[in-house]
């Protein structure tokens, strides 16, 4: 990592809002990616405080719970959200009708399955949008892969990723929503990581 980039995270370590206005000005065409789970009110309202019209870039497998879609269009609605859906090519009903149910994590289809799901629908987003900076609500705690991640990055790509909340308890957040009148969704699923503590490979891979 560049010493520019150290100093950065070592200057904004606890200062996620300072942290979000200085990554928006350094590119052009921000992003912030979301999935709708638990806490993500959070960076979805960071953000657009700083660039309202932002593009919230959701990569919907079509496996969510009626929760999270019920959260998401409450979300969408109350912060006035810029969303860009990306989904699979093919329909859940569509691929389940050939393959049958979602495949376990034992099962050597599920790699597969998580590509055609969520890392193909993202590869595409960052193909169409060309991004220059990329918010996500990583989280330290969430799975010991993440702890080892710095707030900003720079991938092999360029692209700038900026995890604000990184350093932020799960108490942060809730305190953050309550202040700020937000909503929470707790009944979330993601296919593919299944396990709470488990990567689904796109992070690792961007």
């Amino acid at each position: 990592m560049s010493s520019a980039l150290e100093a950065v995270n070592r200057d904004f370590a606890n200062n996620p809002q300072g942290l979000v206005e200085w990554a928006l000005a350094q590119g052009a065409r921000p992003i912030c990616t979301t999935n709708f789970r638990p806490f993500e009110a959070v960076i979805l309202h960071m953000v657009t405080q700083v660039r309202p019209d932002i593009p919230i870039v959701w990569m919907d497998s079509g496996y969510n719970t009626e929760a999270t879609y019920q959260f998401a269009d409450e979300v969408i609605k109350q912060l006035n959200l810029n969303l860009v859906s990306f989904i699979p090519q093919r329909t859940r009903a569509h691929r389940e009708a050939l393959e049958g149910p979602m495949p376990g994590i034992d099962d050597p289809r599920h790699a597969a399955f998580t590509q055609e799901v969520k890392i193909e629908p993202f590869e595409r987003a960052l193909r169409e949008m060309q991004p220059d900076v990329w918010f996500t609500a990583l989280r330290a705690e969430d799975t010991p892969e993440r702890a080892k991640m710095q707030p900003v990055s720079r991938n092999s790509d360029g692209l700038l990723k900026v995890a604000p909340l990184l350093q932020w308890s799960a108490k942060d957040m809730y305190q953050y929503l309550q202040a700020h009148n937000l909503p929470n969704n707790f009944d979330y699923f993601d296919p593919t990581k299944v396990e709470e503590k488990r990567e689904c490979g796109l992070h690792l891979q961007h």
